[in-house]
């Protein structure tokens, strides 16, 4: 299947996007909504560099349906007033979307998507690493947690222990809508799962490539950033930290191992 031009109108979206929007026309936007000037001159911009990049100057649907669609979703997006994580991934998986579609009616390749789906989904290889990479996320993540709960109990009842009266002061005086969390009062909050699950997926996908000096290399790094922190019950932490990352980097090492056997 011939992908030059969706290559080509993907780079034209990163290059203008990205590299081309000052972070004032942004702001402009994010102000003016509508009304901002910026925003049209981002979509001005975005459809000529898409349409230079296309190499098919004698079709005028590709910057016709770049200008159209573009505008409509920054306004839309303009028009909401979020700026967050979750507008931002559905602003791009817009854009994407239209690029492919665009992409599929120019080379007249809508054909091709069952035959290709269906010859994706019939093998056992598909199946076989996307069962892996499931269950290296999320659901060994859960197993892990429950495994390593009493460790975790443990470190929480030496905390308790050795809380000073000034201390419970302290933290008696923090808002009640504020939840008072271990995770919270050590790190980030749901830090260590994500940590776990692109650790986890990374693994995975060094042992499907047998490249096993990597997973060497990132458990290094993890140790290194881990254990330089200073932390009350250093000995406890340390340890659960261990056991936790040996048990995650090992069930994941595992999983790979045995879909290698599988294929």
């Amino acid at each position: 299947m011939e992908i030059s031009l969706l290559l080509r109108l993907l780079i034209a979206h990163l290059l203008t996007d990205f590299i081309l929007q000052p972070n004032s026309w942004v702001k402009d936007r994010e102000l003016k909504k509508g009304k901002s000037g910026k925003l049209y001159l981002h979509v001005v911009v975005t459809t000529v560099v898409a349409y230079i990049l296309s190499g098919r100057y004698d079709n005028w649907i590709i910057p016709t349906v770049i200008f159209s669609t573009h505008l409509c979703i920054d306004y839309i997006k303009a028009k909401a007033g979020k700026d967050n994580f979750t507008s931002f991934i559905a602003d791009q998986i817009a854009h994407v979307f239209v690029i492919i579609i665009l992409w599929l009616s120019v080379e007249g390749r809508w054909g091709e998507i069952p035959l290709f789906t269906h010859q994706l989904f019939k093998r056992d290889l598909f199946w076989i690493v996307a069962t892996g990479y499931t269950f290296v996320s999320w659901p060994l993540g859960i197993i892990i947690g429950k495994a390593t709960q009493k460790w975790r109990d443990q470190i929480s009842r030496e905390k308790t222990r050795n809380t000073t009266p000034e201390q419970l002061i302290i933290e008696d005086s923090i808002p009640a809508e504020i939840p008072k969390t271990e995770e919270q009062e050590l790190g980030l909050a749901n830090a260590g799962k994500w940590i776990g699950i692109c650790e986890r997926i990374l693994i995975l996908t060094f042992v499907l490539m047998a490249q096993y000096t990597a997973i060497g290399f990132l458990m290094t790094a993890k140790s290194i950033l881990r254990f330089s922190e200073k932390e009350v019950n250093t000995q406890l932490k340390t340890e659960y930290i261990l056991v936790g990352t040996l048990v995650s980097f090992a069930s994941a090492a595992l999983t790979g191992v045995l879909i290698n056997l599988l294929l």
